[in-house]
């Protein structure tokens, strides 16, 4: 199986991982291009018919179907896969269809799924209501507590999945804690690495078997396009995933593979950069008086800041989210009133969900990335109506303060 392979580009076995943001992938073409190439194509020529045939039945390495082998796909593949010190990886055409495809790879009927309650929304209504019309079960447990993750383990227990940090809450998880709990159970840990990217933070190395990853955000780092992808053994992806892949096709396409390729060159400089922004505006925000609360795990008076520090190498990350103050009788409909005019009043922030974009961007996730769930579900992840979460990008920090000082200062 698989005598012949695709080359790989020749790079010192101690390559770094900036090296590798820049320099990993496939070798150049005939033509001796310096960037990446880019294959807009939907199938490739095979030599002959006994050719084609050993490359359907995976006895040689080859492109075949851009549904399931591209080279500019590869490329992304095995760069992201080098910075996340994974074996392999696996491209898919968002970063909810790459937890789409870990769970049609990993789970089938009565298999049983434990899960943060602090994950994304989509998330939780992914496994919450979709992976359960197909009978997978999921236990949702606090996102700081491996104690409740150890309780919730069952017999039929395959999957723990973790985002670190969460969104919007900025919440971080033991991911070597939650690995023993995996392993003890006979389970897989996936930890979607999303808020961090492997430029701070790379959980395998910390007991996580799979990593996953919307390329939407850092990755790319602009804001131009839509990717995801599973980080994994090869065992993992070629047995349970790329079947899954050639039957479904939740496939990235080779423009999007190559805009994220590209993004990860500058991947380490923007999140460093980012992160010095959001640790800036985080304090700052902490000494508003119209200001509750800051989440930001880059502040010493986050509950994680130390276990942060630790897992992200030393950095909060680029997102920081906010609860504003509104009167006490004001209930629920007041401190969305009161956030909604603090974004409202924004000329520089763009009001957008997405973030990891070079432009700083602000939402109010109750009612956005998180409005599908019910309150009793926002309420249980901490996702108050009077919160605020800012994705800082790479303006000038003082004209993002500047900016919700505009609504902070007429509240």
């Amino acid at each position: 199986m698989n005598d012949k392979k695709i080359p790989r580009v020749k790079l010192p076995a101690d390559a770094r991982l900036d090296t590798l943001a820049v320099r990993e992938g496939l070798p150049p073409s005939a033509w001796g291009e310096n960037s990446e190439a880019l294959f807009m194509t939907s199938s490739f020529v095979q030599p002959d018919a006994a050719t084609a045939a050993a490359r359907f039945a995976n006895e040689e390495e080859a492109f075949i179907y851009s549904r399931f082998t591209n080279p500019t796909v590869m490329m992304f593949e095995r760069r992201l896969a080098a910075l996340e010190g994974a074996q392999a990886c696996i491209a898919t055409s968002s970063g909810m269809s790459a937890i789409l495809l870990l769970g049609m790879g990993l789970l089938k009927a009565g298999d049983h799924v434990i899960c943060s309650r602090s994950v994304f929304g989509s998330t939780i209504m992914l496994f919450g209501r979709e992976f359960a019309k197909f009978g997978v079960e999921t236990s949702f447990v606090s996102q700081t507590e491996p104690d409740e993750w150890q309780r919730a383990v069952k017999p039929n227990t395959k999957l723990l999945f973790a985002e670190s940090p969460t969104n919007p809450l900025t919440e971080v998880c033991d991911i070597r804690a939650l690995s023993v709990i995996a392993e003890g159970a006979g389970a897989w840990l996936a930890v979607d690495n999303c808020f961090c990217s492997p430029a701070l933070q790379r959980p395998i190395e910390y007991g996580a078997d799979i990593v996953i990853h919307s390329g939407t955000k850092y990755l790319d780092g602009q804001g131009r396009v839509i990717a995801g992808a599973l980080c994994a053994t090869e065992q993992l992806v070629n047995d349970k995933f790329v079947p899954v892949m050639r039957s479904a096709g939740m496939s990235l396409s080779p423009f999007n593979a190559w805009v994220v390729l590209k993004g990860l060159e500058t991947l380490s400089i923007r999140m460093q950069a980012q992160s010095a922004r959001a640790l800036t505006l985080a304090a700052w925000l902490e000494a508003q008086p119209q200001v509750e609360r800051v989440y930001y795990p880059g502040l010493k008076s986050h509950p994680q800041h130390e276990l942060a520090m630790a897992q992200q190498s030393g950095s909060g990350g680029a997102v920081v989210s906010f609860v504003v103050k509104s009167p006490a009788d004001g209930g629920a409909a007041q401190a969305r009133t009161s956030a909604f005019h603090v974004i409202d009043q924004t000329q520089v922030c763009s009001i957008t969900a997405n973030l990891g974009d070079t432009k700083t961007t602000i939402t109010h996730p109750a009612s956005t990335s998180h409005g599908r769930l019910t309150e009793e579900q926002r309420l249980g992840a901490g996702i108050t109506q009077g919160m605020i979460r800012v994705a800082v990008g790479l303006d000038d920090v003082e004209d993002i303060k500047a900016d919700l000082l505009r609504g902070l200062g007429t509240l």
